[in-house]
């Protein structure tokens, strides 16, 4: 049977979040301790573990069919990918930090300064649009500690918290861009297993809705009912049942988990009671 292969990371956040998602989508893996290969037991997939910089080779070079990579590896080693669905985590920024006691005014001031990092092409990339020309120090690893030890003047890595720029003594300056995982495509995917791909996006997209979603149940005197549908923004409309108090009912909808407070706030002005929020596993649109 044609299974389609996919690389994730090999280890650390992103390896356990891309699991996760597969795992949500229904997928067994069955792997053991420091494997480097695994099959899906109930899909026709296989997982490779590979370290996050080569992964697009790998795409490019069709060793996989797909991969669960960080955004900011394809920006800076693998424009030529195709992505086919953005994540939603693992997000993240690229950014340009400087020692907090340097004084920093615009971009400028890093024209000719050392700049410690491992995404090169990123930085040149950006650089360019200012006209700024800096010296491009690659460090695979911990790049915070190159201004404490003079190897370089200013660093540009990835950033979530910013806890380890604080730890370090560093300042971020500039963003470049901002990353979450993707799914990326090989461009010399067959045709058999862009069919599993489908299957497979079809699964992660119900996932994906789900996770942005709540399910929520309320009761309502019947006389409130049409201006607490008014403010649903649900699937496509509300689901009214009658209670068996009479001229009561029980209202039923999904709601995104963006707005959630600001919507359940004014359901409870607008008379709902008995408000029951429900995770929701899997959304089929």
């Amino acid at each position: 049977m044609n299974k389609i292969k996919i690389a994730v990371q090999k280890s650390g956040r992103l390896n356990e979040d891309s699991l996760k998602l597969l795992k949500d989508c229904g997928i067994s893996i069955d792997n053991g301790k420091d494997q480097l290969k695994a099959s899906a037991s109930n899909f026709p997939l296989e997982v490779f573990y590979l370290r996050n910089g080569d992964i697009p080779q790998y795409l490019r070079d069709g060793v996989v069919d797909i991969a669960i990579i960080g955004e900011n590896v394809l920006v800076e080693k693998g424009t030529d990918i195709t992505v086919a669905e953005k994540l939603g985590f693992s997000k993240c920024r690229v950014s340009i930090a400087v020692p907090k006691d340097v004084s920093y005014t615009n971009i400028q001031d890093l024209n000719e300064a050392r700049i410690a990092t491992s995404y090169p092409n990123t930085v040149l990339n950006y650089f360019k649009r200012f006209n700024v020309k800096p010296d491009i120090h690659i460090i695979n690893g911990s790049v915070e500690i190159a201004p404490n030890i003079g190897l370089a003047d200013a660093i540009c890595d990835i950033v979530s918290s910013g806890s380890t720029l604080f730890k370090n003594n560093l300042k971020e300056v500039e963003q470049i861009l901002t990353s979450e995982a993707v799914l990326a495509v090989s461009p010399s995917i067959s045709n058999q297993n862009q069919e599993i791909l489908n299957k497979l996006q079809f699964r992660i997209q119900a996932v994906l809705k789900a996770r942005k979603s709540k399910y929520i149940l309320m009761n309502a005197p019947n006389e409130k009912i049409p201006s607490i549908i008014k403010l649903l923004p649900g699937m496509r409309s509300p689901t009214v049942l009658p209670l068996a108090e009479e001229g009561w009912s029980s209202i039923h909808t999904v709601i995104e988990k963006n707005s959630f407070w600001e919507v359940i706030d004014e359901l409870k002005t607008n008379g709902a009671e008995g408000l029951l929020v429900v995770p929701i596993e899997k959304m089929v649109l």
